[in-house]
C-alpha cells in the first residue's frame, strides 16, 4: 500500500496498476459531465444531434477541469466536516490551471478573503456531494453553505440549492415530475421548456439564473446519463459546467453510468482524486 496525506487526513493507496470501477461512483456523475464538455466550452458549437461527436476520445482533447476539482473538494469536506473555504482553496491550489473565473482565482489564493457575491455556476457545479445527505432540509443547509464561502449572492445560494435537491429526489426515487414541480414551485425557475426549444436561441452564459435551468432540463429531457450530458453539451453554452450538473442528477436517478465513460474518465484523474471518488462512494454507499 503507498500511503497519501490529503489536508492532514493519511489514506492508502493500493499499489496494483489496474483501477477498479464502480458503477455507482456517486461523484463520477458530475466529474464525467464536466471532462465531456470540457473540449467543447470555447467552440461554442451547438450540436443538433448530440450522437454526433465522441463523448471522451481515446486520443486526447479532453481532461477534467474546475468543475470537477471542486466537487471532489466539496465530497471532502463533507466526508471529513472540514471547512468549505479552507478545503475548496486546497484543492484548487492543488491544480491551479483548472480554468477557474477571475474572481475565484483571486479568492483562493488570498485567504484573507471573504466571499465575493458571485451569481455564477460555480456553486452549482461543485455542489452534487451535498445532495447524498440524509434528509432534504440538511441538504439545502449544506449546499447553502458550500455557495456562501464564495457565490453569496442569491442566485448562486439558489442555483446550489436547486441541484443539490434534484440529486436528492432523484437518489430517493423521485419521478421527473415530483422533481420539476418541486423546483419550480420551490426556486421558481422555468422548467416548462424542451432542450429543442432551448438551443437554436441559447448563448453562453454563465450566470445561475442562466444555466441552471437549462441544465436541469437536459435533465429531464435525456433518455439515460449519456444522453442526458450530450443534451448539455449540445446546447453550446457552458458545456462543462452544465453537463457536469446534469450529470449529477441522471446519475443519482439512473444509477448507472456507461463503463467505458467510467473508465476513460477515471484514467484521466490523479490518484489523489480518485481517492475522493472512493472514499466518497463507500462513505454514501
Amino acid at each position: 500500500m503507498k500511503a497519501l496525506c490529503i489536508m492532514g487526513t493519511v489514506v492508502y493507496l493500493p499499489m496494483a496498476e489496474s483501477i477498479a470501477v464502480s458503477r455507482q461512483s456517486h461523484l463520477l456523475g458530475a466529474i464525467i459531465g464536466d471532462i465531456v464538455g470540457s473540449r467543447f466550452e470555447r467552440a461554442r458549437t451547438k450540436n443538433p444531434n448530440p450522437y454526433n461527436f465522441e463523448a471522451i476520445p481515446n486520443n486526447g482533447g479532453c481532461t477534467f477541469t474546475d468543475d470537477s476539482v471542486l466537487t471532489i473538494a466539496v465530497a471532502h469536506a463533507l466526508i471529513h466536516n472540514k471547512p468549505y473555504d479552507e478545503t475548496i482553496r486546497f484543492w484548487a491550489r492543488k491544480y491551479p490551471s483548472a480554468g477557474y473565473g477571475a474572481s475565484f482565482n483571486k479568492w483562493m489564493r488570498d485567504d484573507s478573503l471573504g466571499p465575493y457575491n458571485s451569481w455564477g455556476n460555480g456553486s452549482a457545479m461543485r455542489v452534487s456531494p451535498c445532495g447524498y445527505l440524509p434528509t432534504l432540509e440538511r441538504v439545502l443547509e449544506e449546499a447553502k453553505s458550500s455557495a456562501e464561502c464564495t457565490h453569496d449572492h442569491p442566485e448562486g445560494i439558489k442555483g446550489a440549492q436547486a441541484t443539490a435537491a434534484c440529486v436528492y429526489m432523484a437518489r430517493h426515487g423521485g419521478t421527473k415530475e415530483e422533481i420539476r414541480s418541486y423546483v419550480t414551485s420551490t426556486f421558481g425557475y422555468d422548467l416548462d421548456r424542451t432542450i429543442e426549444s432551448i438551443r437554436p436561441t441559447y448563448t453562453f452564459d454563465v450566470s445561475c439564473q442562466g444555466s441552471v435551468p437549462e441544465s436541469l432540463i437536459a435533465f429531464f429531457d435525456g433518455k439515460d446519463y449519456e444522453d442526458t450530458i450530450r443534451l448539455a453539451v449540445s446546447l453550446g453554452g457552458d458545456t462543462d459546467t452544465q453537463a457536469a450538473i446534469a450529470g449529477s442528477i441522471a446519475q443519482a436517478f439512473y444509477k448507472e453510468i456507461p463503463l467505458e465513460l467510467e473508465t476513460r474518465a477515471r484514467n484521466l484523474l490523479t490518484k489523489r482524486m480518485l481517492v475522493v471518488v472512493d472514499e466518497f462512494n463507500s462513505h454514501f454507499d
